[in-house]
Formats: structure tokens, C-alpha cells, sequence
């Protein structure tokens, strides 16, 4: 018996102190680690817009264009499945400017299916199901999915839902930024004024739809309250696409602790979202300030304005092209003399972005976060400002301590996960009447 307890005795002491000798791991042991696992999982980026004038037969996501996601841009960094999104901004709650809108989300919808279907088939092919995702993946082809930001396009006929859904989506978010006919927006955070005070009686007919047909709900724009009414209402789990963590970073498009809680207790998922200003919006303004004085330099020396995201968004859509580019150009022009600005204000980066991740994880569990970029609509940071750097946020979480399984789960198991469990309750609810 005293030669057990020996044995166990020693075994302790030979593991404490092979614990405390054992050397760190070097750095470039764990870089060849993190890239093992970023090449093993399936990594899901949940929120990628788009432009429909980069996809035609000369100019498309085959080539490497100065988009922030594209097929090459994919491929380099290793990123699997990219969410397009049918995008369209909030306008006028009237037959003519939802007219104008389903039009804009028919333009986007044929785009990706262009995409898909004619220019690149060999090479990307549009996901329906997880099961599609896991499919399409193990031929080694990238994976389209389809999100729609806005349901606005619907106006007040819910039989779009089920048209979008057949169309592809398999997410759609009921507002965006200004109030819907479906919900308030977190736009009214800023001046108070509300239009449904949550959910409309359209937008809580618009629930039980997207449930039965089996797209998932995106609370990522609407105002709290809405999503409140909305999580309340929902009988399957719902997603944020596109958010991060309102006590990391104070701004109205970020989910308090409240809400957080509701979401897990929902079974749902936040998509962590790498965009500068809901990540750490101290650093972004410091930085942004100084940037704007350049951007507006440069824009004179060229005769053209500068226009922000933000100042874009309220733009006709035609309009916002030309400032988008104007924009892009600007900037690509200010790269190199903005080294003096980021070593005063340095930029917003990976780091700052799994912070919101960590906190996530701690009050939410592993299940229930995952990750997003808002690339090609307004999103990036420094470390991860398109899909080709889309390791650097493996190699993060790797650095953290995240294990394979975890860093699995958040680079889309768990969204991946939400989207089957939607898909069954719509089965359920179909064969119930």
C-alpha cells in the first residue's frame, strides 16, 4: 500500500515540476500549430457585402479585385465560406420605395447567383444547409451563403420570405439603420424617436414566417426592445451576424449583457464583428479624426470629396458607388503617409477584436459566439482588413489558448449549428398544418 501512495506522491511531484521547467512554446511552434488548425476547420466569415457591379462577365470575384473579399483574397488567407449579403438602405415606408427596394435584393440575389452559377462554378458553389457547407468543402471548392440586411425589400407582402428563402437566404435581419415597417432600428438610441417601440404587429407576422419557412433571424441592427420582443417570440434560436459586446465598446450596435444572456439562453450565436468603431471606439475616433484631416487633404489635391461610411449609407444607391470609390481611392492614396497618424493613434486591431471575443466566451460559453468582418461595408482592422489576413485571427486565438475544438466552434460549428437547428424547427412547423 505505502508503495501506491509513493508512486502517486511522485508522479505529482514529477508533473509540478516538469510544469515549471517546461520552456514557453516558441513562436514559431505555435504559428505551425495555428496554421494546422486554420487549414483543419471550416472558417465562416457570417457578414461580407457587395457591390452587383463586381459581378459581370469582365469584372467578378475571380479576380483579385481592391474588394476586401474575393476568391483569390479567400484562398490566401484561408478563409472557406463568405456570407453575401443583399443589402439594402432603409427609405421610404410607402408601395414606391418598397418597390424600389425589392428591386435592389432581386439586383444582389442574381448577382451571387451569377457568380455561383456562371463565372466561377469550378471554384465557389452556394451552400443551403450545414450539411451543403460540409459537402461543398470537402471538394475543396469556397462556399457562398446568402444573407439579407434589411427585410424593408419585402414591404408589407410576407410571401417575399418564403421567395427570398427559395432564392437562397438563409438569414435576414428585419432593419437596418432607420426604422423598418417591421421594427425600430438601434438608430433611435440617437435621438430618441421610436416608431414601434420594438416589433410591429407586420414584424411579429414576419417572425413566425421566417420560422416557419426556416430563415434565421438576425438581431444585429434592430433596437434592443425589438430584439427583446423578437428572441421572446422566435421558436427556434436566433443569430447576430454582425455584433459585438456592449460593455467592451458603448455603441447602440453592440448587445448589452442582457442581451447577451438572453441569446444563450435562446440557444443562439453572436457573430463577433471586426469593425473598427463597435470594437473599441476610442481608439477608432482618435485615429479616424486624424485620418479625416488627410483624406480631406488629399481628396482637394484630387478634386473629389471624401465621403465616410456612415455619410455614404443615406446616399441613392448609384451615388454610393461613385463615394465608395472616391473613397477607396483616397485612402489607397493616403496608406503611405498615415504611418506618423497610427504611431500617435494606432489603429484598432486583432487583438482588440478577440478581446470582445473573450468576453463573449466567458459570459455566453464557447457555444454561442462566432466571428464576422462587415468586409466590403465599412469592417476591417489592422491585422485583419480583408480575407487575405484571416489566419492572423486563428493564430489570436491559438495565442489565447483557445483549443482546435473551441476555435472550431467559433470559426462556425456554432452558426453552423443555430442554422440546422432553424431548418428543423421550420420542418416541424410545416408538417404541423
Amino acid at each position: 500500500m505505502k508503495s501506491k501512495y509513493f508512486a502517486i506522491a511522485f508522479a505529482l511531484f514529477t508533473s509540478v515540476i516538469t510544469s515549471q521547467t517546461r520552456p514557453p512554446e516558441s513562436e514559431i511552434s505555435m504559428r505551425n500549430r495555428a496554421e494546422k488548425i486554420h487549414k483543419s476547420v471550416i472558417t465562416i466569415d457570417t457578414h461580407n457585402d457587395i457591390n452587383v457591379s463586381n459581378f459581370t462577365a469582365e469584372k467578378n470575384y475571380t479576380q483579385n479585385l481592391d474588394n476586401q473579399v474575393n476568391i483569390p483574397k479567400m484562398i490566401e488567407g484561408g478563409l472557406d465560406v463568405s456570407w453575401l449579403i443583399v443589402y439594402t438602405g432603409q427609405g421610404e415606408l410607402n408601395k414606391q420605395g418598397y418597390k424600389k427596394a425589392y428591386k435592389n435584393a432581386v439586383e444582389k440575389f442574381e448577382a451571387i447567383h451569377r457568380l455561383v452559377e456562371i463565372y466561377a462554378p469550378d471554384q465557389i458553389e452556394l451552400a443551403l444547409t450545414a450539411k451543403d457547407v460540409k459537402r461543398i468543402h470537402a471538394k475543396g471548392k469556397k462556399i457562398a451563403m446568402i444573407g439579407v440586411e434589411n427585410a424593408y425589400p419585402i414591404g408589407e407582402d410576407l410571401s417575399r420570405i418564403e421567395e427570398f428563402y427559395k432564392r437562397g437566404a438563409r438569414y435576414m435581419s428585419l432593419a437596418h439603420n432607420g426604422h423598418s415597417q417591421f421594427c425600430d432600428s438601434n438608430t433611435g438610441e440617437k435621438d430618441g424617436i421610436w416608431l414601434h417601440n420594438g416589433l410591429s404587429e407586420l414584424g411579429e407576422q414576419a417572425i413566425e414566417e421566417m420560422n416557419r419557412v426556416g430563415i434565421m433571424i438576425d438581431i444585429s441592427h434592430p433596437s434592443k426592445e425589438a430584439n427583446i420582443h423578437m428572441i421572446q417570440q422566435s421558436k427556434a434560436p436566433v443569430i447576430a451576424s454582425h455584433s459585438s459586446a456592449r460593455r467592451l465598446c458603448d455603441h447602440s450596435r453592440n448587445l448589452d449583457d442582457e442581451l447577451l444572456q438572453m441569446i444563450k439562453n435562446n440557444g443562439g450565436v453572436v457573430q463577433t464583428v471586426a469593425f473598427s468603431s463597435y470594437v473599441n471606439l476610442d481608439k477608432h475616433n482618435a485615429n479616424d479624426q486624424a485620418s479625416q484631416e488627410l483624406y480631406k487633404e488629399i481628396g482637394n489635391e484630387l478634386g473629389i470629396s471624401y465621403l465616410t461610411w456612415d455619410e455614404m449609407k443615406i446616399l441613392p444607391e448609384a451615388d454610393m458607388e461613385t463615394a465608395s470609390q472616391n473613397a477607396q481611392k483616397i485612402e489607397k492614396m493616403a496608406f503611405s503617409r498615415k504611418d506618423d497618424i497610427n504611431t500617435q493613434f494606432p489603429l484598432v486591431n486583432v487583438d482588440d477584436f478577440v478581446n470582445h471575443i473573450d468576453y463573449m466566451v466567458n459570459k455566453m460559453g464557447i457555444d454561442h459566439v462566432g466571428i464576422s468582418s462587415d468586409f466590403d461595408g465599412g469592417g476591417g482592422i489592422e491585422g485583419w482588413n480583408d480575407a487575405s489576413e484571416t489566419f492572423n485571427v486563428t493564430y489570436e486565438l491559438v495565442r489565447r489558448g483557445y483549443s482546435e475544438e473551441d476555435i472550431a466552434k467559433l470559426w462556425g460549428l456554432n452558426l453552423l449549428r443555430v442554422m440546422t437547428e432553424v431548418q428543423e424547427v421550420a420542418m416541424k412547423l410545416q408538417k404541423s398544418k
